[in-house]
């Protein structure tokens, strides 16, 4: 049977690194991108502030103890997804068995792309190659028989790395690396086997069944399996899966339905606009509520026929809030996401077989859509997003 080449593609540092690159007097700073306001959170650190402990997801408060000195800036998503765009469009130039896991990472299953394109290695080499030519950024590559391997293998030599791991050498690649590497063991549960005297994957390999299912119960075999490399999910391109969305957690919580609106007004924006760019339709939208006291509730609601308009989609998400409104009477409100899901591609569009509302709508947004192109994102905001004071 015939090996297959599976790659992991992670751009490195992506959003301080896009930073880094349309501002650089900020190149070789310890650079934050990420909310300053108290409840802020870093969305992405350069290598320069990862040697202060500084990592994504961590309190922005927290970062800033560690490194004082550090440059933060606010994150500009919408320039992420445009260069995201470019990245994925490369992806698809080698293959169409492309698996997104976010904005600047994806595994590409290559294996019948060999025999047109090179070698899973020389593909891999002609991705990074293409992804800095175009974007003036870089990406560490893992080549390997299978995703498991290959996202490791992606991390072994960051930034800008290219680590082949062929089917002879899965084990001497895994065997002298700590437990923490392998997916499914978080800091806590590293720290419980280490404790035990397990601290690489050849003594968690080597380790008996009894110690294991003390730690992984029913998971066990999952996790015995993973140290010795063995992985047979496939490849699954994305597209069926895709969601479009945008979320905020807020410094104050949000005590008034009217100011819950507003925010959640400027989300569908972020959201809409983004969906226009990408070409797509949205036939559900989904809203992502979390109260002061964390608790954590979805709801959504199908929207036929598909749109990507703001005015049609908005109308749905407020109106699913008011009925979470009435349900959580005086809540407050410490996050607010909406997604849009069920994409279909957009057909060319008739503006004279649409009814008058709909062209109106449509002519506004890519006004809107125009105009941040030209000039940002705050250039320009819907009324219905304005704070009333």
């Amino acid at each position: 049977m015939t090996s297959r080449s599976i790659l992991h593609v992670d751009m490195d540092a992506f959003y301080a690194s896009v930073e880094e690159f349309d501002n650089p007097e900020l190149r070789g700073t310890p650079l934050i991108v990420g909310g300053t306001g108290g409840r802020g959170v870093v969305a992405a650190a350069s290598y320069e502030v990862r040697k202060y402990g500084v990592r994504s997801a961590m309190p922005m408060r927290e970062a800033l103890r560690l490194c004082p000195h550090a440059v933060c800036v606010s994150p500009r998503f919408s320039r992420y997804q445009e260069i995201s765009s470019q990245v994925f469009a490369i992806f698809h130039e080698f293959t169409p068995l492309v698996e997104g896991l976010s904005l600047d990472e994806a595994f590409l299953d290559v294996t019948h792309s060999r025999g047109a394109l090179g070698s899973a290695e020389q593909i891999a080499h002609e991705i990074k190659r293409r992804i800095r030519e175009r974007t003036g950024l870089t990406a560490s590559v893992g080549v390997a028989p299978n995703k498991l391997i290959a996202k490791i293998a992606s991390d072994l030599r960051k930034p800008n790395g290219l680590v082949v791991v062929r089917p002879e050498d899965v084990t001497q690649t895994l065997d002298p690396l700590a437990v923490g590497r392998l997916f499914g063991i978080g800091p806590k549960t590293a720290a419980q086997l280490q404790a035990r005297g397990i601290h690489t994957l050849r003594d968690l390999r080597s380790c008996s069944d009894a110690v294991l299912q003390s730690l992984f119960g029913k998971y066990t075999t999952i996790i015995r399996a993973r140290a010795c490399g063995i992985d047979d999910r496939d490849v699954i391109p994305d597209a069926d899966e895709k969601q479009i969305s945008a979320e905020a957690t807020f410094d104050q919580d949000l005590k008034q339905p009217p100011e819950m609106h507003e925010q959640l007004a400027e989300l569908i924006d972020r959201a809409t606009a983004r969906l226009r760019a990408q070409d797509w339709l949205a036939g559900r939208v989904t809203l992502k509520i979390r109260r002061s006291d964390f608790r954590t509730f979805t709801r959504q609601a199908s929207i036929q026929p598909p749109t990507q308009e703001t005015r049609m989609i908005g109308e749905h998400a407020h109106r699913i809030l008011d009925a979470w409104i009435r349900e959580n009477p005086r809540a407050a409100v410490r996050l607010l996401g909406v997604g849009t899901g069920d994409l279909t591609r957009a057909p060319q569009l008739d503006l004279f077989a649409a009814d008058a509302r709909s062209v109106r709508d449509k002519r506004l947004d890519t006004a809107l859509d125009t105009i941040r192109d030209k000039f940002g994102r705050d250039a320009v905001a819907r009324a219905s997003s304005l704070r009333k004071d």
